[in-house]
């Protein structure tokens, strides 16, 4: 879709961290949530990338989203064991030293309790100079930003706490309106009709989504925009393209 001239709304990325990911071993839970989010607060998602737990790839993945969106979101490696490198990975995508906060420290000792903050749980409270903290209610060990990237933990609970308190502190825009038209009819059929519509409206983006259900095929045509009057005239396009080719709309999902 091309740009809309008149959106101005905040970008952001998601950089997944994590070999269990990549390795099928653990089904990623974070990005849908966090998108979700975003668009509510009015962020428009442009890219999402998975990359193992190697420095080298980390860095340059923190470099490159961090210079093209907004706010960049990255999700695992910051717990307590030899293999949580995101923190490091971090401070030299910065080209900063990595840092025992004391406020860090003094959070996780008053969760864990006297003499129960072990070595590896003080692995969590190592930080990059110069960023700050992501509270966490949930098991204190906090997260942390630096510039425009917010580092989070890869567990979802925690990762949607540290999310709550990041949000209200975001710059956000125009929130992405949608509406959903789905019918009995196959993509071959509505593609040339669907494209002219696109065509004629090019600030909204129309997808199609093909579904089987009951036996049945058909698609759901999905429009989305931050301006209700454009969204309107194109959803009642779709209507009208869909009764030209013999069906019935529904509001779907």
């Amino acid at each position: 879709m091309p740009a809309d001239p008149n959106d101005t709304a905040p970008t952001a990325a998601i950089l997944i961290i994590g070999n269990e990911i990549l390795s099928g071993r653990v089904q990623d839970a974070n990005l849908a949530w966090i998108s979700g989010r975003l668009v509510e607060h009015g962020i428009r998602l442009g890219e999402a990338r998975i990359v193992a737990d190697i420095e080298a790839e980390i860095v340059a993945a923190t470099r490159a989203l961090s210079a093209r969106y907004s706010y960049v979101f990255t999700t695992g490696g910051i717990g307590p064991t030899h293999d949580d490198i995101t923190a490091n990975s971090i401070a030299a995508a910065f080209g900063v030293p990595i840092l025992e906060d004391p406020e860090a420290v003094r959070r996780l000792a008053a969760h864990y309790g006297p003499g129960n903050l072990t070595k590896g749980r003080l692995r969590m409270a190592r930080i990059p100079e110069g960023a700050t903290l992501i509270d966490n209610y949930v098991s204190a060990a906090p997260g942390f930003r630096i510039g425009n990237v917010f580092i989070m933990a890869g567990v979802p609970a925690i990762m949607c706490a540290m999310m709550d308190s990041v949000l209200p502190g975001l710059l956000g825009g125009a929130k992405m309106l949608e509406r959903t038209i789905a019918c009995h009819i196959g993509e071959s059929v509505l593609a040339e009709p669907l494209a002219a519509i696109q065509a004629r409206h090019p600030t909204v983006d129309i997808g199609s989504y093909p579904w089987f259900r009951q036996g049945a095929l058909g698609v759901s045509l999905v429009a989305r925009s931050t301006d209700e009057r454009s969204l309107d005239r194109v959803t009642g396009e779709i209507v009208q393209m869909v009764r030209f080719l013999g069906a019935e709309p529904v509001a779907g999902d």
